[in-house]
């Protein structure tokens, strides 16, 4: 129905399910007006897409609707840049009122200056490794072997550094063996992890990764960022298994020399 009312008026409308398809066709088209959920399904989905229109489509009036008009949560999203935040439900005369309203009387701002993943994750490396750390010491499995910090983040700089390194190569190329992340599942076994603790810390690896990038939506460059995160996931996984392969495999040497 809003779709209709909107053409209607003359706007070409593009629909979109989810937030993977929002970033993509932000990216890769040109549009003057967004209209997001703030929960799209997720919450704070709605953040995202507006971070990523601000970003690449400057100019774009950006408006959000929220069916929680709680005071903090409409401050954190107008603080992302966006135009408005429209409670729900909202008649569609209104609605069409203020986007020709916005559009009429937009905003000029400067175009931002984004910055890599690469650059990011390299930037916040020590604020990636605290937050692990954070996650990790909630973890009762993890945390029932006693280390100090240098023994529980020691290995982490070595495999953020190749996953920084990953991402600045052409995305054709395969991911290398990880010397750093063989060693630290040598170190791993040493120390009396488990093959699942092993896969534990990397999960939280990943989060804390993720983490950091939420954390700076406002400078990341949405053009490339869908491909990014494919590129960090196939990157710790390739990282973990090289772990896994160093964690078990000097035991079944042992029980092959034993046979």
């Amino acid at each position: 129905m809003l779709q209709t009312a909107l053409e209607r008026d003359g706007f070409d409308v593009v629909a979109v399910v989810g937030v993977r398809e929002a970033l993509h066709r932000i990216a890769t088209e040109h549009f003057d007006v967004l209209l997001s959920d703030l929960h799209m399904p997720h919450a704070g989905d709605g953040f995202t897409v507006v971070s990523a229109m601000r970003h690449t489509h400057p100019q774009a009036v950006t408006l959000v609707l929220s069916g929680y008009p709680e005071l903090d949560e409409a401050l954190s999203v107008i603080r992302s840049q966006a135009d408005d935040v429209l409670v729900k439900p909202i008649e569609i005369a209104s609605l069409r009122e203020i986007i020709h309203d916005r559009v009429a009387h937009r905003v000029l701002r400067k175009p931002f200056t984004a910055k890599s993943v690469a650059s990011i994750l390299e930037q916040d490396l020590d604020a990636t490794i605290q937050d692990w750390m954070k996650l990790v010491e909630r973890d009762e499995e993890l945390t029932c072997i006693p280390l100090s910090f240098e023994e529980r983040t020691g290995h982490l700089p070595n495999l953020l550094a190749d996953l920084i390194y990953r991402l600045r190569i052409p995305r054709t190329t395969q991911a290398n063996i990880s010397i750093p992340a063989r060693e630290h599942g040598t170190l791993r076994r040493r120390q009396g992890y488990t093959a699942a603790m092993l896969v534990e810390e990397s999960r939280i690896l990943q989060v804390s990764i993720f983490n950091t990038l939420q954390n700076n939506l406002r400078k990341v460059n949405f053009s490339a960022v869908l491909l990014d995160v494919i590129t960090i996931a196939d990157e710790v996984d390739s990282q973990l298994k090289q772990a896994m392969l160093s964690f078990v495999e000097p035991r079944s040497l042992s029980s092959s020399s034993a046979a």
